[in-house]
Order: C-alpha cells, then sequence, then structure tokens
C-alpha cells in the first residue's frame, strides 16, 4: 500500500481551510466593521420607522472611525433618551456601547484619527461610483 506523500496531504489541508479564517480579526477590522454594521442598521431603522417621532429626533449615525468626533458622537447616541420602548433602538444602542467600550478600551492604542470634523458624521457619505465613463 502506497503512503500519500507529504506535500499532497498539506495541499489537502490547507485547502480545506476557508481563507477567511486564517487570521483572527484585528481591533481595527472589528471596529471598522462594527462602525459599518451601526450605520447600516440606523439607515435601515430611518427607512422603516421615518414617521415614529422619536427616530426623528435621534442624533444622526454615520460612523467614521477615523473621525475623532466619533468618540463623542457615540456617547451623544447612547445618552439620547428618545426611543427607550423600541427594540431596534435598543438593539442599535448597545451596539454603539459595544463599538464605544471597543475603541476606548481594548482597541485605543490601535486607534488613528485622521480628521475631527464634526459635521462630517452628521450626514451620509458620498456614494461613490465606478470609474468615469470616457466615451461620453
Amino acid at each position: 500500500m502506497a503512503r500519500p506523500r507529504l506535500p499532497a496531504l498539506l495541499l489537502l489541508l490547507l485547502l480545506a481551510v476557508p481563507p477567511a479564517r486564517l487570521a483572527p480579526p484585528t481591533c481595527y477590522s472589528r471596529m471598522l466593521a462594527l462602525s459599518q454594521e451601526i450605520t447600516g442598521l440606523f439607515q435601515g431603522l430611518q427607512a422603516a420607522e421615518p414617521r415614529e417621532p422619536c427616530v426623528s429626533y435621534l442624533p444622526r449615525l454615520y460612523l467614521d472611525i477615523h473621525n475623532y468626533c466619533v468618540l463623542a458622537k457615540l456617547r451623544d447616541f447612547v445618552g439620547t433618551p428618545q426611543c427607550w420602548h423600541m427594540g431596534a433602538v435598543d438593539a442599535l444602542r448597545d451596539k454603539a456601547r459595544q463599538l464605544y467600550t471597543i475603541m476606548t478600551t481594548f482597541c485605543r492604542r490601535d486607534l488613528v484619527f485622521l480628521s475631527d470634523d464634526c459635521s462630517a458624521l452628521d450626514s451620509p457619505p458620498p456614494v461613490t461610483s465606478g470609474p468615469a465613463d470616457s466615451q461620453s
């Protein structure tokens, strides 16, 4: 009975492991993913509950973890008294609290702030399109 060669067996093992799971998430990738999730949930909440009065009074929540003002924005959102009775807002508030804790405690040394433009966090980021078509 022939023994399988070591390189062939090693190749099979590497193919069986999904490439996304080779490295654990970093603090930065966790902060970035959570900030994008929170922003998406907030936009979904605004779209789903446009007539709910408390939703219109919530502070705008477009997060950029590279903007120093994001910490104040998260504190304001978590401390806002509106919508305490809505489960979707409570869940969003919990995620915002989680991101604030990650940013100020666990990943504090990994933070690099590139701006301190607080007004940039009050409106959604511009949507970028693909490369401009030069044939027009």
